[in-house]
């Protein structure tokens, strides 16, 4: 058998119509669609770590061991030592200068037990510039003892003489102001006092 050295020639082939693709065959690209990433995992992660603070919170608020309940107060309410207080020092209404002052630290011992205000260790305009911050007292009550501690320092520190009707009507407002600001739907009369 002898070789023979004649090219091998392929037939081309027809390209296919554009366009016209018979049923069933290949299909053109199409392009590409955007599809959002399911983010339900990330809900339901956040979901769990919300609820997990929030008992982690309840637990801490409320359940943690070694927590200890506040203190009750111990001894009797504010107002009612003022009252008794103020019935005992009536004995010095003969000496003003004494009885002033006693008047006076009650008062501001009084205060200072019943709405925390600090003022037995702050001089009148220390603390009558502080009370105006506070809303324990309204206002006619905060005059009312901007009047009353001036009137005592006259006699404390001014050396003012006093009648004894004038130290009565600072008794008075003393009581007074205890009356007013002592808890509501507690009795009180002057004569008990």
């Amino acid at each position: 058998m002898a070789v023979t050295n004649s090219p091998l020639v392929i037939p081309a082939a027809e390209p296919p119509p554009t366009n016209s693709y018979p049923e069933g065959d290949i299909k053109d690209a199409m392009d590409p669609v955007y599809i959002p990433p399911d983010l339900t995992w990330l809900w339901i992660l956040l979901g769990l770590l919300a609820f997990v603070g929030l008992v982690i919170f309840v637990w801490y608020r409320w359940f943690r061991p070694g927590r200890k309940p506040p203190p009750l107060p111990v001894g009797p309410p504010p107002y009612r030592v003022a009252l008794s207080a103020l019935s005992d020092v009536l004995s010095l209404i003969h000496d003003p200068e004494p009885f002033c002052t006693e008047v006076s630290d009650i008062i501001r011992t009084y205060l200072e037990g019943q709405f925390e205000l600090r003022a037995p260790d702050r001089t009148t305009e220390e603390f009558l510039y502080e009370l105006q911050n506070s809303d324990h007292l309204n206002t006619e009550q905060k005059a009312s003892l901007g009047s009353f501690l001036e009137k005592c320092d006259l006699v404390k520190f001014a050396k003012y003489e006093p009648a004894e009707s004038e130290l009565k009507e600072l008794h008075d407002s003393a009581l007074k102001l205890v009356g007013d600001t002592m808890p509501m739907g507690e009795y009180w009369k002057e004569d008990a006092a």
